[in-house]
């Protein structure tokens, strides 16, 4: 899905104007992101598997919910919103913790250049696995990963191919995050 969406600099700055996220992936254009973890309280992740069909890194396994900022939104209420279009989870501001703000360049393609500022949040997933409902769309599956697992996994860089590649410091970042919580 298409969608209009603020254009930032390469130091994460809001440059004034707006194009449509096709446009910007197509030119490189830098914009923002909202990235949300959940976590459960006795040490488990939520992850989603992104969509067959998505343009970028179908069928890898990803953060609980991402999306794109739509132009002159507030950053709490696009994370809100993707939580409740993704997995059909409503969830009040104060429930999200912002753990930072990633800078991210990918290429994925020749035609497809996704560079992004990612504004990262933790939130704690108090609702079983089962009550989730995931946007046939964007979401291809769900599942809950213990944090150890997921840790061997992204820092040891022992499943490549199954995560996005956000980087090794990105995922070392969010994991201690959670620790910090658990």
């Amino acid at each position: 899905m298409d969608e209009l969406i603020d254009i930032l600099d390469s130091e994460g700055k809001p440059t004034g104007k707006t194009a449509m996220k096709s446009e910007a992936h197509r030119k490189g254009w830098f914009h923002p992101t909202v990235h949300i973890w959940l976590y459960t309280a006795n040490g488990r992740l939520l992850l989603q598997q992104r969509a067959r069909t998505k343009d970028i890194h179908p069928l890898l396994w990803d953060v609980s919910v991402a999306g794109h900022i739509g132009a002159g939104e507030a950053i709490e209420v696009s994370a809100i919103r993707e939580i409740q279009e993704e997995i059909g989870l409503t969830v009040q501001p104060e429930a999200l913790e912002k753990i930072g703000v990633f800078k991210s360049m990918q290429k994925p393609s020749d035609e497809l250049m996704d560079h992004e500022f990612h504004h990262t949040f933790l939130c704690e997933l108090k609702e079983p696995l089962h009550h989730l409902k995931k946007q046939e769309s964007e979401v291809e599956d769900l599942k809950l990963i213990s944090l150890i697992q997921f840790s061997q996994e992204t820092w040891g860089l022992a499943n490549l191919g199954k995560y996005v590649p956000h980087g090794i410091e990105y995922y070392k970042t969010v994991i201690k995050e959670i620790k910090k919580r658990l």
